[in-house]
């Protein structure tokens, strides 16, 4: 296999990460107004990504920097066409991460407050933002001869990037909400199940809606069949979150964000950043990569590396495995 096209599927494979890591953590967040009744329940939630969400967030540290690395021609034309966009995402993840760090500092209420919506906030607009992002890149946008977006930001919110955004919102959220099952007990556990059990019939309309526009206007072979899995996928955990199954549940909407990924790339292969305006102003995985000593030097680096740090995260998540419960909380106040 051609080491560019190597590195495209590498970077889908970085974003299905993040995605599905991140993806949680953000659904948890966006949770809180919804499953917590006092503070207790939201330091139980809050708790159950304490220990990963650090880690989970690194996933787009290393798909960035791959991306700038292996193709820096799309890097460029992104991160400079994107550049509001992209600036929101970084300003809510960076108010979520000091939210986290911050809100036990102090005992007032009114405190906590200000945090919690910090952290709502820092959960949804990146949700929300990373399906307009990529909603775009497939369906093309304007570039100059130069490769230069020459759109306007209100250009990206057309309705089927915004399409895209409620899809991944909501993936986010009953993902995060059956995490949140799974790593709760009791009351908590309860309201998540029935949460997750109503986000997901409008998750699976809104997905749906959204992959067959996609298919009609830019599907292949590969999407429509990788598209499939997603909707299997989607509808069998929501199906399994009726039952409490929440492993099953959990592990069925991890492979609907993947799959659902991984058919955008699809979608877009073998192009990486379509031109609207001018077929021939394209950036493709050809003209956008970088020289093959420099993907080869990238490939031995991946191939050491990327086992080593799945095997890390498996281990963190073996670690604080166990439900946070709010037994645990109250037992850490009195000590």
């Amino acid at each position: 296999m051609d080491l560019a096209v190597l590195w495209f599927w590498i970077v889908a494979f970085l974003f299905v990460g993040y995605f599905v890591l991140d993806g949680f953590d953000f659904g948890v967040g966006m949770s809180l107004p919804f499953l917590a009744k006092d503070d207790t329940d939201r330091r139980v939630l809050i708790n159950t990504i304490g220990p990963v969400w650090d880690l989970n967030e690194t996933w787009v540290i290393v798909a960035g920097a791959s991306l700038f690395a292996a193709f820096p021609e799309w890097y460029a034309t992104l991160f400079s066409g994107f550049y509001l966009a992209l600036l929101l995402i970084l300003v809510a993840l960076i108010a979520r991460g000091v939210s986290f760090e911050y809100r036990h500092q102090r005992p007032e209420a009114e405190w906590k407050r200000r945090f919690d919506w910090m952290i709502i906030i820092g959960s949804a607009v990146p949700a929300l933002l990373w399906g307009v992002a990529f909603a775009n890149i497939v369906q093309c946008v304007p570039l100059d001869a130069d490769h230069n977006y020459i759109g306007t930001l209100f250009d990206l919110l057309n309705p089927y990037a915004l399409l895209g955004g409620l899809t991944t919102l909501l993936l986010f959220f009953t993902h995060g909400v059956v995490f949140a099952a799974l790593k709760t007990d009791g009351e908590i556990r309860e309201r998540a199940r029935r949460l997750a059990a109503r986000s997901g019939v409008l998750t699976i309309v809104v997905a749906a809606t959204f992959l067959v526009w996609t298919g009609f206007a830019h599907g292949t072979a590969w999407f429509w069949g990788l598209a499939a899995v997603a909707a299997v996928a989607l509808i069998g955990g929501w199906l399994a979150n009726g039952r409490g199954a929440e492993r099953t549940a959990f592990a069925l909407m991890a492979v609907t964000i993947g799959a659902a990924v991984f058919a955008l790339f699809a979608a877009l292969f073998p192009d990486v950043m379509p031109a609207s305006n001018d077929p021939a102003n394209s950036l493709t995985i050809a003209n956008a990569s970088s020289t093959p000593y420099t993907l080869t030097v990238m490939s031995w680096t991946a191939l050491i590396f990327l086992p080593l740090i799945l095997a890390y995260q498996g281990w963190t998540y073996w670690v604080f495995r166990k439900r946070v419960t709010r037994q645990t909380i109250d037992a850490a106040v009195v000590h």
